[in-house]
């Protein structure tokens, strides 16, 4: 604990949004050592502010005039309205230069372990603005949390009924961002949010399959062609099909002479005859080995009785007679 002025400067400064204790001490002792300019330069600074600024009548922007800069600025398409939570939603909004619409600050968003409901928020003013029949569009910009999943439902269910369009800031992934390191509901609302490239000029959905097959048998069916063509532009080939000789090109064919062609004739012919004769002969065999085996199952089993000592004073009876 520290001297009763030091620890309620702590204490006070811990109050505020986002500084802890750690902060609150570094914060204080930092008030401590600096000049009397400088934190004379800070007290005016926040009295100014409580002094001068307010909010804007219409949207609840801050401003230090009755109507904000955005409000005030004709230039501004009255048509679409963007409803955010927080005055610095605003200036992120227009950081982005990507809307030229005006909007609406709630301030705040439902949470009902802090006790904000919606009659705390500026819900009742933003019924009222939407009374205007310019307004054809409702931009809900909440803050992709609890509270602004609370705050969006609350307010899209409420505002549905009275016929103006109600739209959502899409979620998605960031920008540098690993697509395995989101969450799933970033991804499946990343997913639900895909903006279509192209349409396509299929009238009908063909299946995957089925195209990758019919692709494939019309690349066989060209190289088919193909190869036809090249054969017919080399000529007949001078060979015979189904013989040991197939696999010759046709320039060793056109290079040999009728006298060897005929050699070749022969000796194919031999070659095939020798094999019919090797066929017969192993027909031939197996023919004799099945009726020497039919031979065989007819013949009764004999058996060789053993010759065994007689034994004195014992009449032997052999089993096997």
């Amino acid at each position: 604990m520290y001297e009763s002025a030091v620890q309620n400067l702590i204490d006070e400064l811990g109050r505020l949004p986002g500084v802890g204790p750690k902060s609150a001490q570094r914060i204080a002792f930092y008030i401590l050592n600096a000049e009397s300019s400088e934190m004379a330069k800070l007290t005016d600074a926040i009295a100014r502010v409580k002094k001068t600024v307010s909010f804007c009548e219409i949207c609840g922007n801050v401003s230090e005039t009755k109507l904000c800069a955005i409000c005030r600025d004709e230039q501004r398409d009255p048509a679409v309205l963007c409803v955010v939570e927080e005055s610095k939603d605003v200036v992120a909004v227009e950081r982005t230069r990507s809307f030229t619409g005006r909007y609406h600050v709630l301030g705040g968003s439902i949470n009902p372990m802090a006790g904000i409901g919606p009659e705390q928020l500026r819900i009742r003013e933003l019924v009222a603005r939407l009374s205007d029949e310019r307004i054809t569009e409702l931009i809900l910009a909440m803050d992709p949390n609890l509270e602004g999943e609370a705050t969006a439902t609350y307010l899209s269910r409420l505002l549905v009924p009275i016929g103006i369009r109600v739209s959502r800031l899409a979620s998605g992934l960031p920008v540098g961002g690993d697509l395995e390191y989101a969450d799933e509901i970033t991804l499946g609302r990343a997913l639900e949010g895909r903006r279509i490239i192209s349409e396509g000029t299929r009238a009908e959905a063909a299946n995957p399959a089925e195209d990758f097959e019919a692709a494939l048998e019309a690349e066989t069916e060209a190289k088919e062609q193909q190869a036809a063509a090249e054969q017919a532009a080399k000529g007949p080939r001078a060979r015979w099909s189904g013989s040991m000789f197939d696999d010759l090109d046709s320039e060793d064919a056109a290079t040999s002479s009728p006298a060897e062609g005929q050699a070749e004739l022969a000796a194919a012919a031999a070659f095939e005859a020798e094999e019919a004769g090797e066929g017969m002969r192993s027909e031939e065999l197996r023919d004799a080995y099945e009726a020497k085996l039919e031979e065989l199952k007819k013949t009764p089993l004999r058996t060789v009785a053993p010759e065994l000592p007689p034994i004195p004073g014992k009449t032997y009876v052999n089993p096997w007679t």
